[in-house]
Formats: structure tokens, C-alpha cells, sequence
């Protein structure tokens, strides 16, 4: 998680993307938990691979050890010092490359259920697409066995494309080719990339395996992030296992068309929210009506009709613009 998000600015200016808010709880606390959910076994350590401590200071390291604690697990937390690509960033975790391991990139969400196949070395995760010409995929064999991986290929491979979620085996057999790939300095646009250690393990004749998972949810813009907040909004709800709307949200003369996150300590005066709306702690909304938005904490919006509005912290909102695309601190009077 080491990136700056560019494609998610302005939000990503002031918060690291990954910490990002999505139905009420920021996109790699989510992740995590839903890989979590998948393997069905206990974890004991969760490796974060972080950009520089200036973006990724105390307050993020803190938070990303609650989230190894709430599994039981302890934290370790790493620096990636130059963005140098995915076989990089990997490598700067060395210390914790060995046994069983999930590498993941914490700008996407999933919805999967499906057992980790024990012959397989290695498990790449999937999800079947309509347009594989546009994504990196996966080619299979008679057994189902991945036998290479096919960047947007011109002619048909599969519709299988690669998420960026990993399982290995032995994490450190994937290591020992990083190591080879960095050694030999196989670069690709200037960066090291995981696939050429993957394919060094495949060519030792390695079993990889798809994982295909139900749902694949970027993250990477806001038209994007509002979209994978409303599908989750709608898997929560359906779920029914998360409280969606804090016991102390004030409503007042206001309605909720679920499904919506709402923050504790948040105030509806005189508003309309929802359907498929997210809004952190200590808001006020007046006078307003909201809909298909992410709203994070600490904001006052009134006279707003919104959609497909994506709102940062600490905002001050006043007026009739529908689409809009607001970072934090930001006054609009």
C-alpha cells in the first residue's frame, strides 16, 4: 500500500488511499478482513508494505496494528523507499516472506467464497470479466492449471483476470525468484514486478491454481469508489452483520432510504440520505438531500442536492452543485 493514489485525487492528498472510507471502514481494514474470511484459518502476522513515514506517519501505523490485532495477529510494518514496482514492494517486506502467505493490493475489494486448493503451490485469484482484452489474465491447461499470464491479450485466452490477490504455499519459494529477478535486474517500465518471480516459479514447474472470486471492487477513482461503496452497502445490508447506522445518529425530521452508513455522532436535519450513501462521524446534513455519495467525518453540508458526490473531512458545504468532487478542508459557500 505503499502508492501515492493519483487516480484519487483529491481525497488522496491528505489520506493514503488505502485508508480511504468505504461503507464506514477504510478500504484495506475491509480487505483484509475479507481475505480473512476466505482463508478460514488463523492468521498470526499481517506484513504492511508502506510508502515514506511523511505520508504514512504514526497515526497510520497505529491504525493498521489495531486492524492485526483484531485478528489476532501482530503487525509488521514495512517501508517501500522508491517506487520501484509490485516484485519491489514485496521484497521490502523480506523479513516476513516465509510459509504460508496472502500478498494483496490493498486498492480493490472482494466478495469470495471458495476453498484454497491444497495440491497448489501457488493460488491466484480471478475474477471472470467481459472484456479480458483489457486486463492481465490467466492462461489455464486440460487440468486447470495456470500455465502463463497473458498481459490484455489481442486474441483470446481466457476471461479470467488477475486481481491482485496471491496465496502461496511457501512464500519464500516466491522470494527466492524476486531475488533472482532483482539480482538480474528484469525490469519492466523501470520497475520489478511480481510476475516475473511467478513465472520463474512456474518454469521450475510450480502448480498454480485460479481462485475466482464473486466480486471484484476497484477503488482506484471516485466514479469507481462510489460505485464499490454502493455494492457493498447492498452486500452489508444483506449480510446483516455490521450496525449500518450508529445509535446516535439524530434524525430529525429527516428519512433514510437504506441501504446507507452513517457515523456516530452525525445529524440529519431537514434531509433526504440515500439510497447508497456513506457518511462518517460528526456530520451535520440540512436542509439537503443525498444520494449514491461518500462523505467522510467532520463535515456540514446544507442546501445540497447531491449525487454521485464524493466529500472528504472537515468540509463546509453550501449550495446547488450535483457532481462533485471535494478534498479535505474545503469551504464552499
Amino acid at each position: 500500500m505503499a502508492g501515492r493514489g493519483s487516480r484519487l485525487r483529491p481525497h488522496s492528498l491528505t489520506v493514503p488511499k488505502p485508508l480511504i472510507p468505504v461503507a464506514g471502514q477504510p478500504i484495506v481494514h475491509r480487505l483484509v478482513k475479507d481475505i480473512a474470511k476466505v482463508l478460514k484459518q488463523p492468521i498470526t502476522e499481517v506484513a504492511f508494505v508502506l510508502g515514506d513515514s511523511a505520508w504514512f506517519g504514526d497515526d497510520v501505523v497505529e491504525s493498521l496494528k489495531e486492524l492485526a490485532q483484531g485478528l489476532g495477529a501482530k503487525a509488521s510494518i514495512y517501508r517501500q523507499d522508491q517506487p520501484l514496482g509490485t516484485g519491489h514492494a514485496i521484497m521490502s517486506a523480506k523479513p516476513s516472506l516465509s510459509g504460508p502467505a496472502v500478498i494483496a493490493y490493498a486498492d480493490t475489494l472482494i466478495r469470495a467464497d471458495f476453498d484454497l486448493d491444497p495440491e497448489a503451490d501457488s493460488v491466484i485469484w480471478t475474477k471472470r470479466v467481459d472484456n479480458p482484452e483489457a486486463y492481465g489474465v490467466v492462461k489455464l491447461n486440460d487440468n486447470n492449471e495456470i500455465v502463463e499470464l497473458v498481459e490484455k491479450p489481442e486474441t483470446f485466452v481466457s476471461d479470467q483476470a488477475v486481481i491482485g490477490i496471491y496465496y502461496f504455499k511457501d512464500v519464500a519459494v516466491l522470494k527466492d525468484k524476486l531475488q533472482e529477478v532483482l539480482d538480474e535486474n528484469l525490469m519492466h517500465g523501470g520497475e520489478y514486478q511480481i510476475n516475473d518471480g511467478i513465472k520463474k516459479m512456474m518454469a521450475e514447474g510450480r502448480i498454480f491454481k485460479t481462485g475466482t472470486v464473486d466480486e471484484w471492487m476497484d477503488c482506484g477513482n471516485k466514479h469507481v469508489t462510489l460505485e464499490t461503496n454502493a455494492k457493498m452497502l447492498g452486500f452489508l445490508s444483506a449480510d446483516n452483520e455490521e450496525q449500518l447506522v450508529h445509535d446516535s445518529v439524530v434524525i430529525d425530521n429527516s428519512t433514510i432510504i437504506e441501504p446507507c452508513f452513517i457515523g456516530e455522532g452525525t445529524v440529519l436535519r431537514n434531509t433526504s440520505v440515500g439510497p447508497y450513501v456513506s457518511i462518517g462521524k460528526n456530520c451535520t446534513i440540512q436542509d439537503s438531500s443525498v444520494k449514491n455519495s461518500l462523505i467522510q467525518n467532520q463535515t456540514t453540508i446544507k442546501n445540497a442536492t447531491l449525487d454521485e458526490a464524493m466529500i472528504g473531512n472537515f468540509v463546509k458545504y453550501d449550495g446547488s452543485f450535483a457532481k462533485i468532487s471535494i478534498g479535505d478542508y474545503s469551504v464552499l459557500e
